[in-house]
């Protein structure tokens, strides 16, 4: 099943954050609006997508009395995310003229999903927005296992706590780690700063669960109190309406994007914002939900591949082209913009969806995941 909302709002999560990382090319995204400052919310969008829909395909099996076949909920996902991220990775490792960055951080980081916890120079940036991909690896791993123990003893009580355990958890952890080495290095004025933010505030997976949280509690909702979520669609539009003026609240906050008060309130200010329009965008009246615009189907489903390669596209343009065409901004624009789509559904052609459809094609021949299990993921 696919909901043309949750497409739209894919395919505005990848073009935003492609906008906000092209400032490695010279910031062909620039001048529209300041919404390229802000792309890096297109990852937490993601996050919250991949709480929704991996948190409905885990817990509704559970949630029928049947039972989670952990083996085939891995198979899947490996072979989602595995092919793509390998052939990209060998780039990155055996050309280095694929590299945004020359430096790169040791090679087991990254097919061990560990870059995001140890990353440790600013000089080895190449293939880093990898960091969002371990954060996700990690909670496919975890998850599962913690919806078991959960639903052991099910409780909306217990959940409701645990939810407030990880979120204000997750606060205090960002005001002690920004107390510790952020100010300090920031006060040493010595170019430590940026690192001591990314290193121990923005990439580890224990700093930024408010995303995945948000869409695990929707997809709770959707499985177990399915009359709530029908209720939130049916004011679809205050749904957004809501979302919308929270995100413009959280984008305020974050006008100091490293500040002590962003760093503490805003990641879970910012995911219940994306909670709310990924709700709207489910289901029911609001035009989130019903709108079908042109292309964001193909673009979301690309999606993966143009996250992993859009760097290093990147980078071979401004090698090839910008010098050309430096004083031809919008030629520049769409050069960087064509070969990224073209280098995306290359990608997706011949690695993504030939392994996608032996997945597929495994699936059919074995007892399904779940009965019913049908979100794409």
């Amino acid at each position: 099943m696919r909901l043309p909302g949750l497409d739209l709002l894919r395919s505005v999560a990848i073009v935003w954050v492609m906008l906000f990382h092209s400032y490695l090319v010279g910031g062909v995204g620039d001048h529209l609006a300041g919404a390229e400052r802000y792309g890096w919310m297109g990852v937490d969008l993601f996050f919250v997508l991949s709480g929704f829909l991996i948190g409905v395909q885990v817990l509704r099996p559970l949630a029928a009395g049947g039972s989670l076949d952990l083996l085939a909920f891995y198979r899947r996902r490996a072979f989602r995310i595995l092919p793509a991220f390998f052939v990209v990775f060998a780039l990155y490792v055996l050309w280095p003229a694929w590299r945004e960055t020359p430096g790169m951080q040791p090679w087991w980081q990254f097919p061990t999903f560990t870059f995001n916890l140890l990353y440790d120079q600013p000089d080895n940036y190449a293939f880093s927005h990898v960091w969002s991909l371990c954060v996700e690896e990690h909670f496919y791993l975890l998850f599962p296992f913690a919806a078991l123990s959960m639903l052991r003893r099910p409780s909306a009580r217990r959940f409701g706590m645990l939810c407030g355990l990880i979120v204000v958890g997750g606060m205090v952890l960002r005001a002690g780690l920004w107390l510790h080495y952020y100010q300090p290095a920031q006060a040493r004025d010595d170019g430590t700063s940026g690192l001591m933010f990314l290193r121990y505030i923005y990439y580890p997976t224990w700093s930024r669960l408010d995303g995945l949280l948000a869409g695990v509690a929707l997809a709770v909702c959707a499985v177990f109190r399915p009359a709530w979520l029908a209720r939130v669609q049916r004011h679809g539009h205050l749904v957004l309406l809501l979302g919308l003026a929270l995100l413009a609240a959280a984008i305020a906050l974050f006008t100091q994007r490293a500040g002590f008060a962003a760093t503490v309130v805003g990641y879970p200010l910012l995911s219940l914002a994306l909670m709310a329009i990924v709700a709207a965008a489910s289901g029911g009246s609001s035009w989130l939900a019903r709108v079908s615009v042109p292309g964001t189907g193909w673009l979301a489903g690309v999606s993966y591949s143009l996250y992993l390669c859009h760097k290093g596209v990147f980078h071979l343009v401004k090698l090839a082209w910008a010098e050309r065409l430096q004083q031809h901004g919008l030629m520049l624009f769409a050069a960087y913009a064509l070969a990224t789509l073209a280098g995306g559904a290359l990608l997706h052609g011949l690695v993504e969806r030939p392994f996608l459809r032996w997945r597929d094609l495994g699936r059919q021949r074995s007892a399904p995941l779940a009965a019913g299990a049908n979100v794409p993921g």
